[in-house]
């Protein structure tokens, strides 16, 4: 009986390569129960398991042979079995990351949004907020700001600075968030909608915004921490020369 092929990671786990697995059910759960023996012989730890989405009739086989659920994305299922009694297993992604910006113009006026969603569940007064969203996958923060303004508002910014984040428990699917809050410096003035999300956007005199009764005292607070405060900008670092991968925030010297 040959091992299921696999490879060793750098924390006493062996990670099994998807396209070894047998599509035949029967071979695939031979081969795993004897594997798994071989693997806790030699002291593995932890057995990766990632089962591509076209092949999912394996899951329940994988279960019967101890292995549990981690996570998932949209064509895989990946599990876990701990080899040894124990053994640690890293957590999944914990954090939805996401950011707005504060946007203010020669004129003192604040770029602002009311959601559509807001209008069609409040019969009062628009709630304004700052543009801003969740980053996608592999997304910096500076390129992920830019981005949600432009399609929220039609307008073209630059990045200024990170002024602030919150961070708060018990959000999407039990997640926790983290919000960055940037300040950004209009390039382009004339505003473009995204129907689909946003009922309103305008040019508001910041003043009126800060006075404003249905604004939060959030928002409040971290448009005047944009304006009061020089930020952290990005800054390259040595040794992580990367710029796709790498992205670092600082006090300018």
């Amino acid at each position: 009986m040959k091992l299921i092929e696999s490879t060793e990671n750098a924390f006493g786990g062996v990670i099994i390569e998807p396209t070894a697995l047998q599509a035949d059910p029967v071979e695939f759960d031979r081969m795993l129960a004897y594997s798994i023996e071989a693997w806790k012989q030699a002291d593995y730890r932890v057995a990766w398991l990632q089962v591509p989405i076209e092949q999912s009739q394996l899951i329940p086989i994988a279960v019967e042979q101890g292995f549990t659920f981690h996570h998932s994305e949209e064509d895989y299922l990946m599990m876990t079995h701990q080899l040894e009694e124990g053994a640690f297993v890293p957590a999944h992604a914990s954090h939805y990351i996401g950011a707005g910006g504060v946007t203010i113009n020669d004129k003192r006026e604040l770029l602002v949004v009311s959601e559509r969603y807001h209008r069609q569940k409040n019969a009062g007064p628009p709630r304004y907020k700052l543009p801003g969203g969740a980053l996608h996958a592999g997304e910096h923060l500076v390129e992920g700001v830019i981005r949600e303004v432009k399609e929220e508002t039609g307008v073209d910014t630059e990045f200024g600075a990170l002024v602030c984040f919150r961070h708060w428990h018990g959000y999407r699917y039990g997640k926790s968030d983290i919000y960055f809050v940037c300040r950004l410096h209009p390039i382009s003035h004339e505003i473009s909608i995204q129907v689909e999300e946003i009922a309103e956007s305008l040019w508001m005199p910041v003043d009126d915004y800060l006075g404003a009764e249905n604004v939060s005292a959030f928002n409040k607070r971290i448009v005047t921490a944009a304006m009061d405060s020089s930020g952290i900008s990005p800054t390259p670092v040595d040794g992580y020369g990367d710029p796709e991968r790498y992205e670092f925030f600082m006090p300018s010297l």
